[in-house]
């Protein structure tokens, strides 16, 4: 047998989802993939386009490791290229459409990206990133995505001009290894210092199909676009949706009434979205067949999955981070459990679950020991995940790469506890990451804006409970003492002062002016008391 075990042409192609659009051109050709207003493009149409743009884009020089970006929302060009920039060899990049001028300029430099494909609505925001790159730092060039409207200033080209012009006969560009990389997705809160995660083809391969196959997604589904595919792209489902011949509904924004009336148009069938989006759907009408709808990014509160259920959605509860690229943890359900009452029912769904498929293991070690903790659900330790959906790593940062990879295992920053039945539970977070409405900001990036206004002596920023948004972030501040006689700022004005530094969801709702900050013997700020003191608020 020694023999045979070693690869050859036929058995070891990479794995990469981009053959996942061949495929379903083949299988699905007919059937519509792309919905969008009164527009709808069939799987050989998104096929088609796909390659006239990756012929595009390859004609202005891009190919292999290059990284292109994308600054657009839910629209039908942001889905078809996730086929398109990555069939050329190159990278995609999705970048978050709430964040400031700053931190996508950051992003475009640390990323050195060589394309931007620009939304009509955004161009404020790039030209305002572009003017802030480094002098002498190439501006890479944009594309303009409209709809309908002319090329502007700036721009080389529409997208539209791209998929006119392209070659529908382009012959896409296989990675030469499963580790190829395929998608460069930063971290929010990361202004201050990039955190750029980096997924291979075979990570997002594994990760697209194990996902399909946790959530138990059938052949052509109706998967309606509420979720952000800069979110970890879409936490994979724009490739995994190519997989099942789906049919992709976009969504230019997210409104309440907007998404149950294109339920009810379309007879949507799945969807995903933090639970800030549960929050909003669950005021109102019941549905008049199943919603499957996948939510993370934070535990569901109970009465909000409880008034889900009764309007007809069926909530699956999953667990990923961006540096795996998707849901490897999900909160498999049993049969035996729809018996119990509906408060226990939602009990056991606010959990956070098993490993998927995709993953090799999945453990909670004590943080002192680094031994696995007891299955008792009550003994914390830290979340420790290995498998193929782990991150290749971060983009030019090796030392932040081997603190969270190490011994052989990803080390998630989350503290958990590990119940009898091998469910596991988050129930709290050792990074300073406040988690709100879907997005992560780092309380850390936070404080260092506060520390820039003149009259700030001390400033920690903590999680403050929100039925609406899971948490919102809250400053506690303590002022210098005024030797001039000026007047001290106040929490309105403190909260101005950080508007124009950070993106609006980071800027803390609530500022708390103390005369001290708690601190321990040493000096160190006790957060998990200004935590206790803003639940108590």
């Amino acid at each position: 047998m020694d023999t045979l075990r070693n690869p050859n042409g036929a058995n070891s192609s990479p794995l990469t989802p981009l053959g996942f659009l061949e495929r379903a051109a083949t299988v699905y050709g007919d059937s519509p993939s792309i919905v969008y207003n009164h527009l709808t493009y069939t799987w050989s149409d998104t096929f088609r386009r796909c390659l006239r743009v990756a012929s595009s884009i390859s004609n202005l020089g891009i190919g292999k490791g290059d990284v292109v970006s994308v600054l657009a929302p839910n629209i039908p060009a942001t889905y078809e290229l996730h086929f398109a920039i990555t069939m050329t060899g190159a990278v995609i990049n999705t970048i978050n459409t709430r964040l400031d001028g700053r931190t996508v300029s950051i992003i475009l430099h640390h990323s050195e990206s060589k394309l931007v494909f620009v939304d009509y609505q955004l161009t404020r925001l790039i030209q305002e990133a572009v003017s802030l790159l480094p002098d002498g730092f190439p501006h890479p060039p944009r594309v303009l995505i409209t709809e309908g409207g002319s090329l502007s200033d700036g721009f080389i080209n529409t997208y539209e001009g791209m998929v006119e012009t392209g070659d529908p006969g382009f012959e896409w560009i296989r990675p030469n290894s499963d580790w190829d990389p395929l998608t460069l997705t930063y971290t929010s809160g990361t202004t201050s210092s990039p955190k750029g995660v980096v997924h291979s083809h075979r990570g997002v391969f594994i990760v697209a199909v194990d996902s399909l196959l946790e959530w138990g997604v059938p052949k052509q589904p109706v998967y309606l676009w509420t979720l952000p595919m800069f979110h970890s792209n879409g936490w994979t489902y724009v490739w995994g949706m190519a997989v099942v011949g789906a049919t992709n509904v976009c969504l230019r924004r997210f409104d309440t009434s907007i998404v149950y009336n294109a339920i009810r148009d379309h007879n949507v069938t799945h969807m995903c979205g933090a639970p800030v989006v549960l929050n909003m759907l669950s005021n109102g009408e019941p549905l008049d067949h199943t919603v499957h709808i996948m939510t993370g990014g934070a535990p569901p509160p109970g009465k909000v999955l409880l008034r889900m259920e009764s309007l007809g959605f069926d909530v699956t509860h999953v667990y990923g981070l961006t540096e795996m690229g998707g849901p490897v943890v999900a909160c498999s359900w049993k049969k035996q459990w729809n018996q119990l009452p509906a408060t226990e029912r939602a009990r056991f769904k606010a959990r956070q679950g098993v490993r998927t498929m995709g993953m090799t293991a999945v453990d909670i070690l004590d943080t002192f020991s680094g031994v696995s903790v007891p299955r008792d659900g009550l003994t914390q330790g830290e979340i420790v995940m290995r498998g193929a959906c782990v991150m290749l790593g971060y983009l030019k940062d090796p030392e932040s790469t081997a603190k969270c990879i190490r011994d052989r295992w990803f080390y998630t920053g989350d503290i958990g506890v590990m119940h009898s039945d091998g469910y596991l539970e988050i129930k709290d977070r050792s990074k300073d990451i406040i988690i709100s409405g879907g997005e992560n900001i780092s309380s850390l990036e936070v404080e260092s804006v506060l520390y820039m206004h003149p009259a700030v002596n001390e400033a920690a920023v903590v999680g403050r409970p929100d039925e609406f948004w899971g948490e919102t972030p809250c400053a506690f501040v303590s002022l210098k003492d005024d030797d001039e006689g000026k007047p001290l700022p106040t929490p309105m004005e403190i909260i101005e002062f950080c508007k124009g530094k950070m993106p609006g969801y980071m800027v803390p709702k609530l500022v708390v002016l103390k005369d001290e900050l708690p601190k321990t013997s040493t000096g160190k700020i006790q957060k998990y008391v200004l935590r206790e003191f803003a639940k108590a608020m």
